[in-house]
């Protein structure tokens, strides 16, 4: 089976090791991603010297309150494949709410000049999302990155036309809501990711996260819509190829 890691933040003291074993496990394909004007520089950087890697450039909303400068310049390097992540996050308010929110709004009207995929970010804030969205115009390929949401909020993606973005979320044990919406949601909406370094899924919760454990969440899904694992492996694989137009 082959897997493509939708969104992994890989570092540059790591990388080599992380994609190797990636590689290994069946990964075809990174996107490292970028949350601020340095890692999206590093993310650009890896995707140069590895040719299974591609990044994106954007600015996470905890970075908001240091601006967007620099990003826009960015977009049209050619392993550049998303605007992102971009978004809300409420849960930490490391940027004030009318930051997070004109930096996203940027962010969204820069996916829409350069047609380019949007990599979303939200945190407890879906009606926030949503009405942003709505107002600013949603791309025509947009993800919810790391969906934390349940079927109520995947509907709402879905009439949008949006995918979502599958985390080892799902392996947890207090996750039903997720498990919920991963089952409502057709197989050609989704893609898997890891997120890593960060929420590694069971068995490997509390360690350090890879691109080599996005498998242990595709067969969750798979479990969870009651198909096999090459299934969800292929079509994910399929998604993510088609959203970020993957040579």
């Amino acid at each position: 089976m082959s897997w493509i890691d939708n969104h992994c933040h890989l570092e540059p003291d790591t990388a080599a090791e992380n994609i190797a074993a990636g590689t290994d496990s069946g990964v075809s394909h990174f996107i490292t991603v970028g949350c601020d004007l340095a890692t999206s520089k590093e993310s650009i950087a890896l995707a140069e010297q590895y040719s299974q890697v591609w990044a994106t450039a954007g600015v996470h909303p905890h970075e908001a309150k240091f601006g967007l400068e620099g990003i826009e310049p960015l977009l049209s390097h050619p392993r550049v494949v998303a605007v992102g992540e971009a978004g809300f996050d409420f849960h930490y308010d490391r940027s004030a709410r009318p930051v997070q929110r004109d930096v996203f709004a940027a962010q969204i009207g820069l996916a829409n000049q350069y047609d380019l995929p949007l990599v979303i970010h939200t945190r407890e804030a879906w009606e926030e999302t949503f009405d942003l969205l709505d107002q600013e115009g949603v791309p025509s390929r947009t993800v919810f990155h790391c969906f934390t949401g349940g079927a109520s909020e995947v509907a709402l993606c879905l009439e949008r036309g949006a995918l979502v973005s599958i985390s080892g979320i799902v392996t947890f044990k207090n996750a039903d809501d997720v498990r919920a919406a991963v089952k409502e949601t057709p197989l050609d909406r989704l893609m898997v990711e890891t997120d890593s370094p960060f929420l590694a899924p069971m068995p490997h919760r509390g360690k350090t996260n890879q691109p080599a454990f996005v498998s242990y969440v595709g067969e969750r899904v798979a479990e969870i819509k009651g198909v096999a694992a090459v299934e969800v492996a292929n079509a994910t694989t399929a998604n993510a190829q088609s959203f970020y137009q993957l040579s």
